[in-house]
């Protein structure tokens, strides 16, 4: 690289790195981001895994946090290319009869598929749908004082719970508390910890105020856009630039990493206190995961029709189920009935599959950095709720939790999240600091899922990362 200096420089291209980027550069500073990799991305690639014309998202497929995110919508993401697509339910969660309770946009109609609980579950879940721009601009942020206090404190007396003690004091039935476990899952931790039922009420919520939606063509058309977007405010992006420590790196007045803190101790070590380095090095990675994508001759064959109407599909047949399968991978084991995530994004995209074809995304919960192979017991348990699924399988491309890491460096151990979601680690991330994206040293700054609101495409850790540079590096009001 040329010696030309840059007044900012983010090392990793991930939807957090180019969102710092972009929030730096539309304040009118220079700005270049370095990228490893021959193509940018981090987590939200696609790539024709399996077969040629079948478009599969490498990581990140649906995009509930996306859509509401505030950054995101501060930029006109559809002039680059980036189309919502909505299907008509957010989330199916099948059961062994044929039997199905479905998450969607409207609470009365998602009541109606809980049975005797869905007057509960709408009442957990209404104060905050009517207040939804309010509650996700509380919770897509570092914790603070929140600026609509009785909101946030009647969430906290529900979302500090866990999601097993949640749902045995709301839910009776199977079907509520099934469909419930399986959002408060996302958290990839046991859920009989405390603050799992944040993650299960935040996902829920989400679907009530716009939906899941996936992203036509794939979720790399987010990071193509973004990368779009960035350029027209005169950013670079160099790509095949690994940075292995900071002398790989033009000069610059600030810098910001979006790595994990084991990476940046790696890189940045030497210009970080020995006091700080030694909190980054305590920094705890969650379970990995384990994935699968297919090229399908046609539809899934759900026993329960109402499961092709969704995008994303939740396996495991009880709450007690998935609290085991989740409580194994947290210790170490390897479940024998996984719970399975799985997106179906080609019935409502055309674009990534043949004409008459269909792909297939999922992943279970795996201890972290393992290599097992998950492959028989994720289609054992999609056989279970779709007799036949076997039958519709043109090819596969799985990936354990070492190889992911391998192909994303962000992904310790197969941690797709950027780090355990315990309670704790999730309100000091990835240290006890009021501005966790500063750092010591006034030049360097932490943008990856390690810092608030932590995993998902949404750029928010990268644009809170770029104002808390732009204010103690270049004194600019934010």
């Amino acid at each position: 690289m040329s010696d030309k200096s840059y007044e900012a420089v983010i090392v990793g291209s991930g939807p957090n790195g180019l969102s710092a980027a972009i929030e730096l550069a539309r304040r009118g500073l220079s700005v270049c981001v370095l990228e490893a990799k021959e193509t940018i991305g981090g987590g939200a690639r696609t790539l024709e895994l399996t077969e040629p014309g079948f478009h599969h998202d490498v990581c990140s497929a649906i995009h509930p946090v996306g859509v509401v995110s505030p950054f995101f919508k501060s930029l006109p993401l559809e002039r680059w290319g980036v189309e919502w697509v909505y299907p008509e339910v957010a989330l199916a969660h099948p059961f062994d009869d044929g039997d199905v309770a479905l998450l969607q946009q409207s609470l009365e109609h998602t009541g109606e598929t809980l049975g005797e609980d869905g007057r509960a579950y709408q009442e957990l879940m209404r104060p905050f749908v009517e207040r939804a721009e309010a509650f996700f601009e509380e919770t897509l942020r570092p914790v603070r004082l929140p600026s609509h206090p009785f909101l946030m404190l009647r969430f906290a007396l529900s979302a500090l719970r866990s999601c097993t003690g949640l749902a045995a004091s709301r839910f009776r039935q199977r079907k509520a508390k099934a469909l419930f476990a399986g959002c408060c899952a996302h958290s990839v931790l046991p859920l009989d910890q405390a603050g799992t039922a944040s993650f299960g009420m935040v996902l829920a919520l989400a679907a009530h105020a716009i939906n899941w939606p996936c992203v036509r063509g794939g979720s790399q058309k987010i990071v193509e856009a973004l990368d779009e977007c960035l350029r027209s405010l005169g950013g670079e992006v160099r790509t095949l630039h690994p940075v292995r420590s900071m002398r790989d790196l033009p000069p610059a007045r600030a810098v910001l990493l979006d790595l994990t803190p084991r990476q940046v101790v790696e890189i940045a070590g030497e210009e970080l206190p020995g006091a700080y380095r030694r909190r980054l090095s305590r920094f705890r990675y969650g379970p990995g995961v384990f994935k699968i994508d297919w090229a399908l001759a046609g539809p899934i064959p759900w026993k329960a029709e109402a499961c092709r109407r969704a995008a994303t599909v939740h396996l495991g047949a009880t709450i007690e189920e998935i609290a085991a399968s989740e409580d194994a991978m947290w210790r170490g084991r390897h479940p024998e009935r996984p719970f399975v995530l799985i997106a179906q994004q080609s019935l409502f995209d055309r674009t990534r599959a043949p004409e008459g074809k269909q792909t297939g995304w999922a992943y279970c919960h795996v201890p972290h950095g393992s290599d097992v192979d998950m492959t028989e017991r994720i289609e054992h348990q999609i056989e279970r709720f779709a007799p036949g699924f076997r039958d519709l399988i043109l090819a596969r491309h799985t990936i354990n939790s070492v190889e992911l890491e391998r192909h994303n460096p962000n992904m310790i151990g197969g941690d797709i999240g950027g780090g355990a979601n315990d309670l704790l680690q999730f309100l000091a991330r990835p240290v006890m600091r009021y501005d966790p994206y500063s750092t010591p040293n006034r030049r360097l700054y932490l943008c990856s899922s390690s810092t608030p609101p932590g995993g998902g495409v949404h750029g928010m850790c990268g644009s809170w990362a770029a104002r808390s540079a732009l204010r103690r590096v270049f004194g600019l009001k934010v």
